[in-house]
């Protein structure tokens, strides 16, 4: 998991429909969607996951569902994004299958050295900087909290919580593989420039350390 992860969040959308914000990311080169929907019923929520899965499908960028297993196996998502409160991983990898992405939030040093023994696709690092979009989350890791789980994990991190064009390359240098983001994209005025933004910096900083 590389580059710029859209993490939706339709409260943050400022009215705008969800849809035309991720083709607006989309056409701005960003590499996932991760469909998180905290407080609709599960009908509406499989409308909204079918509705992205059909816009996304012929672009080739996954779709991932946050928390509901159900929903990604419904909608033939890419993967889902579970928590720590969530399905636990090896059931979610029975029934999702082996090619499905696999993510997994953590919140302590716990939870990062019991997930070394999981297969995972990726490890949410959560929230590295507080955010008013994850408020049921522990103390943010900071920095020098994501310096130290690089360190550790074998496995790829996606940091996310309270990141933007602000703070994308200090984040990307001390070792995400990818930067989520909710608010920077979902609430900005120009969600194709906001993205635009974000995946330069991302691009930028990748040939800064293959140089």
């Amino acid at each position: 998991m590389k580059g710029i992860y859209l993490v939706t969040d339709r409260k943050a959308c400022l009215g705008k429909a969800l849809e035309s914000i991720v083709q607006d990311a989309v056409r701005a080169g960003i590499s996932c969607v991760q469909l998180r929907e905290k407080d609709i019923g599960t009908r509406l929520f499989l409308k909204k996951a079918l509705s992205l899965a059909a816009l996304l499908k012929p672009t080739g960028i996954p779709l991932i569902i946050n928390d509901r297993v159900d929903i990604a196996l419904a909608a033939k998502a890419a993967g889902v994004h579970l928590g720590q409160s969530d399905m636990p991983y090896d059931h979610a990898r029975r029934l999702m299958g082996p090619g499905a992405v696999i993510g997994l939030s953590v919140e302590t040093w716990e939870d990062v050295k019991a997930a070394q023994d999981l297969d995972v696709d990726y490890l949410g690092v959560s929230p590295v900087f507080s955010t008013p979009t994850k408020t049921d989350t522990k103390t943010p890791w900071g920095i020098e909290g994501l310096k130290k789980i690089k360190g550790y994990s074998r496995h790829p991190l996606v940091a996310i919580g309270g990141l933007g064009a602000s703070n994308a390359i200090e984040v990307l240098k001390a070792g995400a593989s990818a930067i989520a983001v909710v608010s920077a994209i979902c609430s900005a005025t120009d969600s194709f420039e906001a993205s635009r933004q974000l995946v330069h910096i991302f691009e930028q900083t990748q040939q800064e350390k293959q140089s």
